[in-house]
């Protein structure tokens, strides 16, 4: 052991070294006190001088060179002012020279007993940790403030990335953050500990960086780190079964909101209200998509920290493969309040994708609770879009496309087109290029003439053609649903081929 080791002990924080700390490494194998000023200390040995010296630094002088000339370990006084001549010689000896105001006896029990068991200064300090975090729940800031306290050292919780989450450190990004085992980096005036805290999520860190004399102390140290990190692990175990609780209660309320067909009753609103959501006022919606990989609520609060960063006060729920929120007005936006809220959403959005590979759709503003369905669907819709358009960001808001390209761009999606490929499926393979034929005809407002016109066929063929699609697909084209969805279905063949 060396006498370094020693100082670290925390019964020993009221010792200081007066001169001769570049000997601080000597080896260190027995502690001696003795009243005698004329002793002379043994190799290895840090004699303790048990009784005050005043008026004779002769001798301390004569007890540094006697030690000195010995391979003594170093020299422990009473609380006294050393001369400058005597601390002079002790720095040019490298014989550490300390003095203390604590009482010299305890702290000779002290070391004697780590001297004896080198052990028992880890044990003492895991114990210690032990009972400063106590068997109650304690929050990664608390772990992190109890531990920094114990070790007199800067002490962080660090996240998957090294950043911290609780306290500072200023060597982080040292810790290989991607190697999940406990971790120790020698730095040149410091020592860089981490313990992981592993969880089914990302892998938190409990990190400690110990300098000057607590680092002799670094063996000591990561089985404190340990407990801590079981600490934190309970908490966030505990934390996570209240936030999933939480998520289901508020997508099991969003459901029943967007299931509604009339107004709400009167414990949908007090379930409103409890969750602290706005149903009156005018509402618009977004939707956020991510992979289904992605643990929607763990990353909630990353996904409101975004937002409140660009000054959006929104309600997030986790909903699906993403989440889907609102923002509540109390009058109807104008046109330049939505589109200063679009510009922050698209902030935000650019800010989660950093860690976050993400699509968002913006809905129009809409009022009342039906009116928060409305615009929450037209969201749904458009971050579908934005999931196929890395040109915008993935980030579309309904106003920018209008009705028509909305309804175009969603026929070009993956989902879309097979669907569309089934419903007309009937005409592929009878004559007459019947397809074709109904495309044309949606286009022309369903006139007969028109669509003769730009297929260049009689009018009576173009009747005929109708009457058979109408026959094969089993529709009625005077019907508006049947339309739309024949229109749409046909153009997306069309545009795809």
């Amino acid at each position: 052991m060396i006498l370094r080791r020693l100082l670290a002990l925390p019964s020993w924080t009221e010792v200081r070294v007066a001169a001769g700390g570049s000997g601080l490494d000597r080896p260190l194998e027995t502690v001696r006190a003795t009243l005698d000023a004329g002793d002379s200390p043994g190799p290895g040995e840090l004699l303790v001088l048990a009784r005050e010296l005043r008026g004779t630094d002769w001798q301390i002088d004569a007890l540094l060179r006697r030690g000195a000339d010995r391979g003594a370990a170093g020299l422990l006084l009473p609380e006294v002012e050393p001369l400058t001549a005597t601390r002079l010689l002790a720095d040019r000896l490298a014989m550490p020279l300390l003095v203390t105001a604590a009482r010299p006896l305890d702290l000779l029990v002290e070391a004697r007993l780590m001297l004896a068991a080198p052990e028992l200064d880890r044990a003492n300090l895991v114990l210690a940790t032990h009972r400063a975090l106590g068997e109650r729940l304690r929050s990664p800031e608390e772990v992190v403030s109890a531990l920094r306290g114990l070790l007199r050292s800067p002490v962080a919780l660090l996240d998957d990335r090294g950043e911290p989450v609780a306290g500072e450190l200023a060597s982080a990004g040292r810790i290989r953050v991607g190697e999940p085992v406990p971790q120790r980096v020698d730095l040149d005036d410091r020592v860089l500990l981490a313990h992981p805290a592993l969880l089914a999520g990302p892998v938190l860190w409990v990190a400690a960086e110990l300098t000057g004399a607590e680092a002799a102390r670094a063996d000591v140290v990561p089985p404190a780190l340990a407990v801590a990190a079981g600490a934190v692990q309970r908490w966030l175990l505990a934390n996570r079964l209240e936030l999933e609780r939480d998520a289901r209660s508020r997508t099991a309320l969003l459901g029943d909101l967007l299931r509604l067909d009339a107004e709400p009753g009167a414990d949908m609103r007090r379930r409103a209200a409890d969750a602290g959501w706005r149903l009156g006022g005018w509402h618009v919606g977004l939707r956020i998509g991510v992979a289904s990989s992605v643990d929607t609520v763990a990353r909630t609060t990353e996904v409101v920290r975004a937002l409140r960063a660009e000054q959006i006060t929104a309600v997030v729920v986790e909903h699906g493969d993403g989440w889907t929120g609102w923002v509540t007005f109390d009058q109807e936006p104008t046109a330049e309040r939505v589109r200063t809220l679009a510009a922050r959403l698209r902030a935000a959005h650019k800010t989660l994708r950093r860690t976050l590979g993400s699509h968002l759709g913006v809905g129009r503003p809409h009022p009342r609770p039906d009116g928060l369905a409305a615009t929450i669907a037209e969201a749904t819709d458009a971050a579908r879009l934005a999931a196929t358009r890395p040109e915008s960001g993935h980030f579309l808001h309904v106003d920018q496309l209008g009705m028509a390209q909305l309804l175009l761009e969603w026929t070009r999606t993956d989902t879309f087109e097979p669907a569309a490929r089934a419903l007309v499926a009937p005409l592929r393979n009878a004559p007459g290029d019947l397809v074709r034929t109904l495309a044309v005809y949606l286009d022309a407002e369903s006139s007969i003439a028109e669509t003769a016109a730009v297929l260049g066929v009689h009018r009576n063929t173009v009747a005929a053609r109708i009457a058979r699609i109408e026959q094969l697909l089993g529709v009625d084209l005077s019907r508006p649903d049947d339309r739309l969805a024949l229109h749409l279905a046909s153009r997306a063949i069309t545009l795809g081929t």
